[in-house]
């Protein structure tokens, strides 16, 4: 499940401080520091103490409000610098690089880290040299540059091992298996894993070796191998109850949660997740708390979905799970019996998860929030919103996944507009230099007022037909940039009426497509590359689909939305979509077979239903389509493997015969539960 991938590299921070806060926790222990702060010993000297405390200070609060911990480590930086004490730098940079990675940035944290690392050089501190490197290797790991984090992670597990500290060998073993896990390379990753638990329990390290179990667990529910996903989770959770880990303990209820959401025994997936939101509340671990709001609310959707659950579905555990010292685990929450009920606590938990979200500035979870609040509302028949947040959604995965091509999107229609704008002015000044200049000629010539008469006349014929010219210009250019925006019987109807109302399409067919290996393929690519690579994709994708009357509908990010059947009905709708897609599989391989890895690898989704479609916007707007043939195109396209095309069952039934399709069983979709699917073959 994708709830987990941002949380894992997370854990992998925190956990290594978890010890601090055995005794005293969180605000607690930054209170403790303030309180010391304010007595007159430290209101009145500035020494190197004082570094040491707002340091200390700023760390803490790294975890629990980063921009106070930014303050305080300030604070210190520039004592240590009135001071010239280049240790006290290096602690307060290293509070501060905590602090922007608990906000999220990255490149400020890993640019602390480095004014660390030279210091730590430069001294020749050796131990403090690894640290700092595992953590950069931490930063890139958390934005998602595993190449740079892999980099870090072996450089400090190379000076570990010359060093013989043994500590953080283990550590920077298992960021290695993080860093695997993360790029789905879990037979390496349970490797480095076992190895970490092995070289943990050696040391007696006890935070390390609940780290290593947690993620083994994380890495078997990934592989759907549910039994020892428990296995591992409780063995963690066990463990880090014994060892009083607030932070890991919270993971590992978050973690049961998923996997008995995914075995549909939802009444003890909501109780664990519970569990764990209580802990991360006392904690305030803001991201984990609106992580674990979001899948509450995503179970309770799931159960929506679930026709076979009833109130009283059994709360019993697993195998695997064993009996713990706390005893046995009784429901937290009664679930609601009727949909209206059940709806209603969907909506609860995702909107305060979204709320959360959007006060940490975390588009991943607000983006899943409003798929899952556009989801709810569809259930509760209410089209406009369903269509809102929908667009809410569309927009964050977009910031998340295309930055650098909105960027240059942005850019390359802003020089569009200032082109447009620059002819259109250029028109005016014209005809106003003319008409000047012709008023002046005629008073300062009323002798040759018959000639000049003559001469404004051919001069303001002449005029008229350039404008014409340019003004017939300049509307061909509108009229094509309006069909490069709208399909051609909706910019008709938009320049003839003005409006163009939203219409319901009873059958069409839609089809997502969607790059595997994107942030792979990334890496090895200049931004330039990037945007020209993706340019030359898209416009093959344009002229195929054109060809079979297909209506492109957007890209995002990476994707590509496109849907047949509409605005003109064609009956034969799902036949050319999926002749499309052929084309498109069929073009990528020819395209990697040419540029090698840096080509992109496609998988395919498509799905055959009802839908809305209509103009959204005032300003810059767009033509878009929405309803649950979109979401289940979608789910196809999620479900899909690279080169390969995934169709519904209701796909199938519209093609077979005209194209091979292998049968792939009943496979379960994200709130849709299971679907069967086909591969075109």
């Amino acid at each position: 499940m994708k709830q987990l991938i941002m949380i894992v590299f997370l854990f992998c921070a925190t956990l290594c401080c978890a010890d601090l806060y055995a005794q005293k926790k969180g605000q607690a222990l930054a209170d403790s520091f303030l309180t010391e702060l304010n007595t007159e010993h430290f209101k009145n000297n500035d020494d190197s103490n004082k570094v040491k405390l707002l340091s200390n200070l700023s760390f803490t609060y790294s975890h629990i409000n980063p921009d106070e911990g930014v303050k305080y480590g300030q604070q210190g930086l520039d004592l240590a610098n009135k001071l010239q004490w280049n240790k006290g730098a290096a602690m307060a940079n290293s509070s501060l690089g905590n602090c922007y990675l608990g906000r999220s940035d990255y490149p400020k944290a890993v640019e602390y880290f480095r004014e660390v690392l030279k210091t730590d050089q430069e001294t020749g501190n050796k131990k403090g040299v690894i640290n700092v490197t595992t953590n950069i290797g931490q930063a890139y790991g958390q934005q998602g540059n595993y190449t740079k984090a892999l980099e870090y992670f072996f450089l400090a597990l190379k000076m570990a091992e010359e060093t013989g500290d043994k500590t953080a060998v283990a550590s920077n073993t298992c960021n290695i298996g993080s860093v695997c896990q993360m790029q789905q390379n879990y037979p390496q990753a349970l490797e480095y894993f076992m190895k970490a638990i092995k070289l943990s329990e050696d040391l007696g390290d006890k935070q390390a070796l609940i780290r290593a179990t947690i993620n083994i667990g994380t890495i078997y529910f990934w592989q759907k191998n549910d039994e020892k996903a428990l296995e591992y989770d409780f063995m963690g959770l066990k463990m880090a109850q014994d060892a009083g880990l607030s932070v890991a303990i919270a993971k590992c209820y978050a973690n049961i949660g998923n996997v008995y959401t995914d075995q549909k025994n939802y009444t003890m997936a909501i109780t664990f997740m519970l569990k764990g939101l209580k802990i991360d509340q006392e904690i305030k671990d803001k991201y984990a708390e609106g992580f674990l709001l979001k899948n509450i609310g995503f179970a309770y959707l799931e159960i929506l979905h679930d026709s076979t659950f009833r109130s009283s579905h059994s709360a019993s555990l697993t195998k695997g799970s064993g009996e713990l010292s706390s005893g046995p685990y009784k429901p937290d929450e009664t679930i609601p019996a009727g949909k209206a009920a059940r709806i209603q606590k969907a909506m609860e938990y995702l909107q305060q998860a979204l709320s959360i979200a959007k006060d940490i500035n975390q588009l991943d979870i607000q983006m899943d929030c409003y798929e899952g609040i556009s989801e709810v509302y569809q259930l509760k028949g209410d089209l406009k919103n369903e269509i809102l947040n929908f667009k809410k959604y569309s927009a964050a995965k977009d910031s998340i996944f295309s930055k650098d091509n909105t960027q240059q999107i942005a850019k390359i229609n802003a020089e569009n507009e200032y082109n447009l704008k620059h002819q259109a002015d250029s028109l005016k000044t014209d005809a106003k230099e003319k008409i000047t200049a012709l008023q002046l000629h005629r008073q300062r010539s009323y002798i040759w007022f018959g000639v000049a008469g003559i001469a404004l006349l051919m001069g303001f014929s002449f005029f008229l037909l350039k404008a014409q010219r340019r003004s017939e210009f300049e509307r061909k250019k509108s009229d094509e940039l309006l069909l490069n925006i709208l399909p051609a019987e909706v910019a008709a109807e938009l320049k003839s009426t003005g409006i163009s109302e939203a219409k319901y399409f009873d059958r069409v067919t839609v089809m997502f497509t969607d790059f595997v290996n994107f942030t792979k393929a990334s890496e090895l690519l200049t931004p330039k590359e990037l945007v020209n690579e993706l340019h030359t994709c898209f416009k093959a994708f344009d002229e195929i689909v054109s060809k079979y009357g297909i209506e492109k509908i957007k890209t995002i990010g990476d994707a590509y939305l496109a849907v047949a059947g509409l605005p003109v009905a064609d009956p034969h709708h799902a036949e050319n979509i999926v002749g499309a897609a052929v084309e498109i599989v069929a073009y990528m391989k020819t395209r990697q077979a040419k540029i090698g890895d840096k080509a992109f690898e496609v998988r395919v989704g498509i799905h055959s239903g009802n839908a809305v479609a209509g103009i959204v916007g005032v300003k810059k707007f767009a033509y878009d389509i929405w309803g649950d043939t979109v979401n289940t195109a979608a789910r196809m396209e999620q479900n899909s493997e690279a080169g390969k095309i995934n169709i519904s069952e209701t796909t199938y039934e519209l093609v077979m015969g005209k194209f091979s399709c292998q049968y792939r069983g009943e496979i379960d979709a994200k709130n849709k539960g299971q679907m069967k699917m086909y591969f075109v073959s």
